[in-house]
């Protein structure tokens, strides 16, 4: 945070050498620049939800900056959907912080997570808000919202809508296409229609090599290759995922699980 502190303080000097207006933009270019200062508040808000690196998995104040951010800007552009969609996101995937993390700071995975933990006040403050996304038809992050808000609804992580949430996904990645988008797909896949179909997505994106380096390929493929059997493969994709992750709570987590996975294989 030092780093980040010292940057916001020249940016701030180098905006009052140069003159710069401290204002709202004229109405005329204030939807060009949305896109930006919602991509940025975005990126924010998921550093503090899964932190890139460190021993914490969590960063919540970095997180509910964001929210303060989305917020604010909510109030000065009440009638943007994907302003209400970014507000929403934020709000629905922040009430499960309480129940991501045990005492010691150790992640706790959603299908073991105490529902009664999750913030239920910011649930419908979310809801609320991707109510007020809904106006027009949902763009990226609304959609993204209609995802956390199937997760937000269910009671357990099996009586929770998975059809619904690959059939969200597949639209998301009709107007934002992204690798990512195609992974998390996979996950809901798997959910819904088994290991096999999923593995098939993941296997594709590795194909396409769209994803290189990032240990969370490898963490799906290690948990469909599990759920199929194959444990000695699994073993091998969840040490690859672990050796891949900067953050050290999830890397503990990984190499829980391959260890798990030790003894007879195949």
């Amino acid at each position: 945070m030092p780093t980040v502190q010292a940057r916001i303080t020249r940016a701030k000097k180098t905006i009052a050498a140069a003159g710069v207006p401290f204002a709202l933009p004229p109405a005329g270019e204030r939807r060009e620049r949305l896109g930006g200062v919602l991509s940025v508040i975005y990126v924010i808000f998921t550093e503090g939800s899964t932190a890139t690196s460190g021993d914490r998995l969590l960063r919540t104040d970095v997180a509910y900056e964001a929210i303060r951010l989305a917020r604010t800007l909510a109030a000065l552009q009440p009638d943007e959907p994907e302003v209400h969609g970014l507000l929403a996101l934020c709000e629905l995937t922040a009430a499960r912080f309480p129940a991501r993390t045990g005492p010691d700071g150790s992640p706790i995975l959603l299908a073991d997570q105490d529902r009664r933990r999750w913030d239920f006040s910011a649930i419908r403050r979310g809801l609320d808000a991707l109510a007020r996304a809904s106006t027009r038809g949902l763009g990226p992050y609304g959609l993204q919202a209609a995802i956390a808000a199937a997760h937000a609804s269910a009671p357990t992580v099996e009586a929770t809508d998975w059809d619904r949430i690959v059939v969200l996904y597949e639209a998301l990645d009709r107007i934002a296409p992204s690798p990512v988008v195609e992974l998390n797909r996979a996950v809901a896949v798997a959910m819904a229609s088994g290991p096999a179909q999923a593995l098939a997505i993941v296997d594709a994106l590795i194909a396409s090599n769209r994803l290189p380096g990032s240990h969370l390929v490898p963490t799906v493929r290690g948990e469909l290759l599990a759920r199929l059997g194959r444990r000695s493969e699994a073993r091998a994709e969840l040490e690859l995922a672990a050796r891949l992750c900067a953050n050290q709570r999830e890397r503990s987590v990984l190499l829980r699980k391959a260890a798990a996975l030790s003894g007879p294989s195949d």
